[in-house]
């Protein structure tokens, strides 16, 4: 099953303290697991026989606790600690500490009620928290606030912080388990997508490789008559409109390269790929690779140009935290004098989902006319629709030993743009500030987008549980 749309699973700590009334605790797990379920939501909990009141306060609690998450590893994509009443900040932080799932936290503290606040009625969950996130704090596990620092178990507010807490855990398992495959060598004049495969390796990310020619030659191997090329002749017919005058035979090459890639995506189980998109596919082979690429995106396995490997990470990023599909692009032309406009720009790869219109399949232009229009067929030509949009980028920085990363929100407009391909007019808030931090700190011309505003689960994932250098521009 694909990540984005797999069912996430919550290790649940329901804290507690003696001194307090136990029935909120055994209230609120209640309203917990049913709160969970409703929102369709998995979760790990000790049964309720395990503790008293099926909370977590003392040592022995926390040893318990730990166990069981520990056992359930591999299931659990992130830790929510609820707090009905005070709790034991000693019992969460020891089961934390001793289970080390390394997964996001979520901290939540139910609210006081005016009308009860009496010795059996007040919860004191306020100033709990404090304690809870004072002593996580000291053992150095990260952890997510609630949007406001008490809320309802019950309550729309949880519901939205749940959400948000689980896009935080998808990006974070996501990347630090991903599988990215880089297809062929850089085009020999981008020196700019150059990385470290091993600044990736150790957030978790593997780049898997093969030379271009595999790919090529087992396109080659495939007998049109087969089912899996004939699928995907009628995949690209429904994909969108095939210019007049290209010629099956140039379909028919698309569609082996497609299966040839997607046999070793499968074999190498990738989860996102770059692909040397040029020169070397259409010379040696006679066709693009935009539209395997941009059909690759469609079914949530990004693929991005020129072999740009973080360019792929950072549009799987963005998958994960917003479950929209992303493009690649080129920050490429200013927009006559609007300062806060520019237009970005590919051949293109694009989804059809990211253009958010119908498409033109026809050949490269620009290469089209250095290479020979029928060597170039698959570029995907469309004018992206209006709408919002997040911007996300990775670059391993190797002179500084690290990975960095920016993010931002605007929009897509639906200003007119006369140029080929691919075209995007986006409009961003002080938008030379943020093309002058690209510059001074040296960021790539590739950006990954997605149709959606996202940037605080990116935020929140990359910086305090990746641990990556983030410039997030408001």
């Amino acid at each position: 099953m694909n990540i984005v749309d797999k069912t996430l699973t919550f290790g649940l700590i329901v804290g507690t303290r003696g001194f307090f009334n136990p029935r909120l605790a055994d209230e609120g797990r209640r309203q917990l697991l049913a709160k969970l379920k409703s929102l369709g939501y998995s979760h790990v909990i000790l049964p309720e026989s395990e503790t008293a009141h099926g909370a977590i306060e003392t040592l022995a609690d926390a040893r318990k606790c730990a166990d069981l998450f520990k056992r359930n590893r591999d299931d659990i994509d992130g830790v929510i600690v609820v707090l009905p009443n005070f709790g034991d900040e000693l019992g969460v932080v020891e089961t934390l500490n001793a289970a080390k799932l390394d997964v996001p936290v979520l901290v939540q503290a139910c609210n006081d009620r005016l009308d009860s606040v009496d010795v059996h009625g007040r919860r004191d969950a306020f100033c709990g928290k404090l304690s809870v996130c004072n002593n996580l704090y000291q053992y150095g596990i990260p952890f997510t606030d609630t949007s406001e620092h008490t809320c309802d178990i019950e309550g729309d507010i949880f519901a939205r912080d749940v959400d948000y807490f689980g896009r935080v855990c998808r990006v974070v398992k996501g990347l630090r388990n991903a599988r990215v495959g880089a297809i062929g060598a850089r085009p020999g004049a981008f020196q700019t997508v150059r990385f470290s495969e091993k600044l990736l390796q150790n957030s978790g990310i593997t780049v898997v490789t093969v030379d271009l020619s595999e790919i090529i030659g087992n396109a080659r191997k495939l007998d049109e008559r087969t089912q899996a090329v004939q699928q995907k002749l009628s995949e690209i017919r429904d994909y969108g409109d095939i210019a007049d005058h290209i010629e099956q035979a140039n379909v028919l090459k698309q569609a082996r390269l497609s299966v040839a890639i997607d046999e070793w995506i499968q074999e190498n189980e990738v989860d996102a790929s770059a692909i040397q998109c040029w020169t070397s596919v259409q010379n040696n082979y006679g066709c693009a690779t935009c539209l395997s690429m941009s059909m690759m995106g469609e079914r949530h396995m990004p693929s991005a140009c020129e072999v740009d490997v973080a360019g792929a990470v950072s549009m799987y990023a963005l998958l994960l935290a917003s479950g929209q599909i992303p493009g690649f692009l080129d920050w490429n032309n200013n927009y006559g004098n609007e300062k806060n406009k520019c237009v970005c720009t590919h051949c293109s790869n694009f989804p059809k989902s990211f253009m958010g219109r119908d498409i033109e399949i026809s050949e490269l232009d620009i290469l089209g006319e250095t290479l020979g229009r029928e060597n170039c067929f698959g570029a995907v030509k469309g004018h992206v629709a209006s709408g919002p949009m997040t911007y996300f980028r990775i670059s391993t920085d190797d002179n500084k030993g690290k990975i960095k990363a920016y993010l931002g929100e605007g929009e897509f407009t639906d200003d007119p743009f006369d140029m080929d391909g691919g075209i995007a007019v986006c409009k961003v808030s002080r938008l030379r500030e943020l093309l002058s931090h690209l510059c001074q700190e040296g960021f790539e011309h590739h950006v990954a987008m997605a149709r959606t505003h996202f940037a605080e689960v990116l935020r929140e994932a990359t910086e305090k549980y990746m641990k990556w250098d983030l410039y997030h521009h408001r």
